[in-house]
């Protein structure tokens, strides 16, 4: 009976000699039957995730992970010196080249567009959605009352026992702030440390999308007609120099960067009061979220930023800057520089998680911390305020799980 499941085996890569335990035939046979039957359940596993794991804080001693693997950068260096010691130049396709990519343009002028709307309305919302923030480390709270769970890491923890010190956060503890230094050529000379104060420091999506086509007069950028040349590592045609315009005043920059401003509150009497506009605003504020997060990843996907991979700085380009400001781990060892690597989404924008509380009320202590999930600060803002839980944050955020009382904790298995 065994003699056309051994068969069908063979046919499809399983070996008889390979091991002959009971588990390998069994496993063996389970994967000829799922292959004959149809698609195999574990495809469609994402379509019915219930429960993931909560991300995980990045440590202070180590170094972020490569998004690329290093083996992959390796390769891919070795390759550009052979064919600059052969003398053929790169192929360089737009927006490495310098040119823009004509795709790219409309949806970096929709992520700034959302991106204002996200900042406006994420001030409207904190009038009437309670949010606490921890005055000794980054953590933050979006409930009436902050949470007990010991995990502060800020200054003088040992004397709090690792308590937080909650007072009212604002939006830039929701909407981490990242800036980038504005150049006016992201290929030219680089921001040296002894000349970092004559560059601006505008927001890293801000940057992002003037660099990817979006024309602010108040922060002008270098634009090509011709690509430029590259041998190896090494620009051999820049395409000219091009002296950059005078910075802009600041009166002409206040009005753009009070749209921006994320340490502001929003204006009297802007905030709605009845509870379907209310409701209307943070369903508003969570689809602009969305799409920035789309957006940024569209163009991330062409254009180049470095990250450093021990602290959170940001350079818009395809080169890091020189600035030695930087004071993570062994910073000495490096006299302050940055370890620059490719950026993600989540460096330009932080998610934040926070601890997801069902009912707005007090937020979880030690003992219950297990039964709850988390999701992004502005996420849980905005479903603080009613609005629809997205689809993508249901399996983080656990919703299904019903949280015991402190005292019936113990009795859970």
């Amino acid at each position: 009976m065994e003699l056309p499941i051994v068969q069908e085996g063979l046919r499809l890569g399983f070996s008889r000699a390979k091991c002959s335990l009971p588990s390998c035939k069994l496993s063996a046979r389970s994967q000829i039957h799922s292959s004959s039957s149809g698609p195999s359940p574990s495809r469609n596993k994402d379509k019915n995730l219930q429960n993931v794991d909560l991300p995980l804080s990045a440590p202070k001693g180590k170094k972020k992970p490569y998004p690329v693997p290093l083996k992959k950068m390796q390769r891919a260096s070795k390759e550009l010196k052979k064919q600059a010691q052969m003398g053929i130049e790169r192929q360089l396709e737009p927006p490495r080249n310098g040119l823009l990519v004509p795709n790219l343009v409309p949806v970096a002028y929709e992520v700034l567009e959302q991106w204002k709307v996200l900042i406006r309305g994420l001030k409207q919302l904190l009038d009437f959605v309670p949010v606490h923030a921890c005055r000794y480390c980054s953590e933050i709270h979006v409930g009436e009352e902050g949470h007990d769970i010991r995990d502060c890491l800020g200054t003088g923890n040992g004397e709090r026992r690792s308590l937080h010190g909650w007072v009212r956060g604002s939006a830039s503890d929701v909407l981490l702030p990242v800036e980038s230094y504005h150049v006016f050529d992201p290929f030219g000379h680089r921001v040296k440390h002894e000349d970092r104060f004559n560059y601006d420091r505008i927001p890293a999506v801000v940057e992002l999308c003037i660099q990817a086509g979006v024309d602010v007069p108040q922060f002008p950028t270098r634009r090509r007609s011709q690509p430029i040349r590259m041998l190896g590592k090494k620009i051999i045609d820049l395409g000219g120099r091009v002296n950059s315009p005078p910075a802009a005043r600041a009166e002409d920059t206040a009005a753009l960067l009070a749209e921006l401003d994320t340490f502001s509150k929003a204006h009297p009497g802007s905030t709605p009061t009845d509870p379907e506009a209310r409701r209307a605003l943070a369903e508003t504020t969570l689809s602009a979220y969305q799409t920035v997060r789309t957006g940024l990843r569209k163009i991330m996907s062409k254009h180049s930023v470095k990250a450093c991979g021990y602290c959170g700085e940001v350079h818009v380009g395809p080169f890091g800057h020189d600035v030695k400001l930087c004071g993570a781990f062994k910073h000495q060892w490096r006299d302050g520089k940055h370890g620059w690597q490719d950026a993600t989404v989540d460096d330009v924008l932080p998610p934040n998680y926070v601890w997801h509380v069902p009912d707005a009320g007090r937020g979880p202590t030690a003992a219950q911390k297990r039964f709850y999930g988390k999701a992004p600060a502005v996420v849980e803002v905005c479903v603080q305020a009613r609005a629809a839980v997205p689809d993508g944050y249901q399996p983080m955020m656990r919703l299904d799980i019903v949280i015991p009382d402190s005292d019936e904790t113990h009795l859970v298995a």
